[in-house]
Order: C-alpha cells, then structure tokens, then sequence
C-alpha cells in the first residue's frame, strides 16, 4: 500500500457542501485536500454540454438548475462575486403554463403580482397577500436555524437547559397563533391547505408549481405544506426572501468559483481521485483509501457523499454496529424526479406567454398539473410504472446566458417531477428514450414548434442521477425532504450533528441538516463543527 502526504483534513467528493467545508477548514488553519471521483468539480451543480457530436459547444445545468438559497454568507466569505459568481434573479420567480392556453407569472413586485391576481383569482387575491406576509414571517422564524445545528434533543443535564435556550432564543417573539401555524405547515398537506383557501385552480397550479421539487409525496400526503415555507426562506448575496436566480455559466459557475477560492485559500484539489474506503482505527477516522490502493492520512476525514454512500460503502460493516447500519438503511431514498435537456434550433413558442414578456421572462415555464392530477401522478409513479402525464418544470437558459449556446441555437433544461427510481416491469435502461418522448410530447401540447427544432437531448433518469453522480438511488437532496428526515432527524436521530460513531469522521452533505439545494448550509455548519471540535480538544 502507497502512503503519500499527509493532511489535517480530507474532505471526500468535490460537490458544493465539500467545497465550502473545505474552504472554512482551510480558513481555520487546516491542511485539506480534497477529492473527488469526477474529472471536474461541482457534484450536481455541474455545467456540461448536452451533446458533444450533434451540439458541440452546446451547454447546461446538468442536473441542479436553478440557484435558490445559496447563502449569502458562503457567497461573501468565499468571495465568490471575485471568482466569477453572477446571479440574475428570475422575475416572475415561478411561471406556469395552463391547458386552457394562459400562462401565470408569480412576480416579485406586489403591485405587478396585484393585477397578476386580479386577472387570474381576483376573489382569491387579498388572501394571496395576507398568507403570503404570514408565510414570510414564518419562515423569517425558521431561517436561523439552517445555519447552525439542529436542536439535539439527547443532551442531558445542564448542556439540555443551554440547548433549550439557544434554540428558544430564536422564537422569543413568536405568537400563539404562529406556534400553531408552523405546527400546522409541519404536518399538513399542501393540497388541503390550498383547496381550503383558495378557489381558483390557476392559483393553486402556479403555488404547486414551486413547493414540492424532488420530495417524496403528493400534495395531499400529510407534511407536503411545509414546501411553502423551504421556498421563502432566503438566499442570494442579498439575502432576499424567496430569491431564486439564474447562474451565468449555468450552475457550474458556482462551484468553480467555489474551487477557485478554496485553491487560494491553500486547500488541493485532486480529480479523478475515486475513494473506496475511510480508514479508521480504533474507532477513529485516520485517512482515507483510494481505488487503486493509495493511501492518505488525516486526522479529520469529512464526507460530502450521502450517508447511506458513506456508512453503507465507504465503512466497512465491522466498523459500525448493526442498530446504526440499520437506521441509515431505513432513510428514504429512491429519488423521485428526472432531467431531460435539450438543444433547440429555435425558442419553443408557448401558446399564451404575454407577447409582452421579454426574453428572460420567457426563460421558464411550468407544465404544472391540478392537485389531484399530481396526487395521481405521484401514486403512479410510487407503483413502479412511468406516469401516464408529466409534471415538466422548464427552464430556457439561453434567454437569460447566450454564452451557454453556439450562434442560433438554444437549451431547454426539464425537471420531471414524480417518476421511478425502480419500474415494475422494466428498467431505465430500456425507458429511458421513452421518458424523453414523454417530455416531448406534454411540451408539445403547449408549443407547436418545440418537437421540430430538437437538434439533440440528453436523460438523466433516477438512475443515471445514481451513476454519474454517485447520489444513491439518485435522490438529489440525499435523502427525502420530509418531517421525520429533518432537523434533529436528519440523517438519523442521534447523529445530526455532523458528527459520526468514529471519531474523526464528518458529514457534510445534503443528508445532513438543513439538507438538500444549493444552499453550502450543510457544508458551512459542518465545518463550524469541526473547527469548535479542534478547539475544544486543544
């Protein structure tokens, strides 16, 4: 076996959350390396072309589309602005694409979302506003908490009095009537809560439309509503409510900028660097092996892949006892969603888009279905078959960055939501192609041109989401996004610290709190807990 040098830290997978736990250790004094089994950097906020031979030149978000919650602490202390980072917030934010030939915007300018509302629920609008100022507020409540750990409802003694304060402190001004409206977003259904108050089915598609991406359930299943509250939490170098942005570069830009500030920060970078086991002994983390036998030293080894990867994998079986490798095992995977990209000779013309829209509002588009299509959409899917209809969230990148395209052309990237991970009666394999004409043909229901001006596409199904990009069962947040995996829970009760059963081992990534997005949350209190634990020993 090759032992090469030695690190104070290895962080395993070069994806955001690794990145900006790397880049905070090396802050702190710390040697880093890290690795990642990829030739580039960026896990799944990667910017890649679609179609090399048919579209060379061509590129997209691979598989992350959309920059919603990147945090405005990660963006300055990483400088990121400095490394290239340019963000254009979407405006209308959300934009869905209705059967009877309307198209619905939800703006950012009260004002401009009024008359939105007049023209589309004029009886449901006052209510809009009302719920939509009680949401922020609510929100507002939970937001300090993604940047630090969760409550830890195991300390004992005095630690469980200062842990009641530190997490208290943050809801010293909360009413009644809001400790009940968070208790009610916890554990209430989307779909009940929308049919009760709103009438119009315009409405409740355009608010589907940006509240359950990648989750697992329908917007009836019991803890659906709290999407509501995850989308307005805030992001952006300015830290807005609800921000989402287009990435010029597509969402690669942000973790190259991302590498580039950890690389002046001091910390390696290796490529191509596949890791097959953690070493540890004696119950702690002393380095890491790579495919292919070399060996690397550290005192602190910090995985960014999910836990099942990490536990399950990268641990042997000996290392861990068997109540813990059962608890990760029983964290709910099987990723529910789908990509299919695209590149176009033309901009697909969508029937209704206000001929007022300029290019960059009409850069996305929702094909949403009603609340109970989505429901049966969803159950379909849960059954092992590909859904009859698709719910195809749509972003026309090249309205908003035409450096991603050669002249003339254009990339549509689509997020198919409710598929999969296992067919009943075949594979991915052998559906795949079929998926995509799915895709093609629910666009196509609302543009005429769009299935004449494909020059080439690409699938990603559940479970090539699985092999490119070593996320298990290709569930993009590591794990679901559901009351019983979040907070104190996520990965596994008793474990949501970032700490792990061997001393010296971290968790970085998505799987831990406050989970998926490309937020650097999980990578920036990772490295928080690390730097405390280092001190602490000292």
């Amino acid at each position: 076996m090759e032992i090469s040098q030695r690190y104070d830290a290895i962080v395993v997978g070069a994806g955001h959350n690794g990145l900006t736990t790397a880049s905070y250790l090396a802050r702190g004094g710390l040697k880093v390396l890290v690795l990642e089994r990829r030739s580039v950097v960026g896990g799944c906020a990667v910017t890649e072309e679609i179609d090399r031979d048919l579209a060379p030149g061509c590129r997209v978000s691979t598989a992350s589309y959309i920059a919603s919650m990147l945090r405005p602490e990660v963006i300055r202390d990483m400088k990121l602005g400095s490394f290239g980072l340019r963000m254009i917030a979407c405006d209308p934010g959300v934009q869905t694409a209705l059967p009877d030939g309307r198209v619905v915007s939800w703006w950012s300018d009260q004002e401009h979302m009024q008359a939105e509302l007049q023209r589309i629920a004029p009886r449901d609008a006052t209510r809009f506003f009302a719920i939509e100022h009680d949401l922020q507020r609510l929100a507002a409540y939970l937001q300090p908490l993604f940047l630090e750990p969760p409550p830890d409802p195991f300390k004992t003694g005095f630690s469980r009095i200062l842990e009641l304060l530190r997490v208290g402190r943050r809801f010293g001004g909360i009413s009644g009537k809001e400790i009940a409206a968070l208790t009610q977003f916890s554990t209430a259904s989307l779909g009940d809560f929308l049919d009760r108050q709103f009438e119009s089915d315009a409405l409740k598609r355009l608010i589907l439309s940006n509240s359950l991406y990648g989750k697992h359930g329908g917007p009836y299943h019991p803890g659906t509503a709290i999407g509501l509250l995850f989308h307005l939490l805030s992001g952006g170098e300015n830290e807005v409510q609800g921000f989402q942005g287009h990435v010029v570069g597509g969402m690669g830009a942000i973790t190259e900028a991302m590498a580039a500030s950890c690389e002046q920060s001091g910390v390696d970078i290796r490529l191509n660097a596949a890791v097959d086991k953690i070493d540890q002994h004696d119950h702690r983390a002393v380095g890491v092996t790579l495919v292919g036998g070399q060996a690397l030293e550290a005192a602190i080894v910090v995985s960014n892949a999910d836990p099942r990867n990490t536990f399950l994998k990268l641990l042997q079986e000996s290392d861990l006892d068997e109540e813990f490798r059962r608890s990760v095992r029983g964290i709910k995977m099987a990723g529910p969603c789908a990509k299919v990209n695209f590149v176009l000779s033309e901009e697909p013309v969508i029937r209704g888009m206000p001929p007022s829209h300029n290019a960059q509002q009409r850069s996305l588009f929702t094909l949403a279905p009603s609340l109970q299509e989505a429901e049966d959409i969803y159950n379909q899917a849960m059954r092992g078959e590909l859904p009859d209809e698709l719910w195809v969230d749509c972003v026309l990148a090249s309205n908003v960055d035409p450096s991603l395209v050669t002249d003339g052309l254009h990339v549509l990237t689509t997020f198919v939501q409710y598929v999969p991970y296992e067919l009943q009666d075949s594979t991915w394999d052998r559906e795949r192609e079929r998926l995509a004409d799915k895709v093609v043909e629910r666009i196509g229901r609302y543009s005429t041109n769009f299935s004449s001006s494909i020059v080439a596409r690409a699938t990603l199904t559940p479970v090539d989401l699985e092999r490119r990009f070593g996320i298990t069962e290709g569930n993009i947040f590591h794990g679901d996004i559901s009351v019983d995996q979040l907070f104190h829970m996520r990965p596994i009760p008793g474990w949501a610290n970032y700490r792990t059963p061997i001393s010296g081992l971290y968790l970085c990534g998505a799987g831990t709190h406050p989970g998926g997005g490309v937020t650097g949350a999980p990578g920036f209190n990772a490295a928080r807990k690390i730097l405390r634990d280092i001190k602490s020993r000292q």
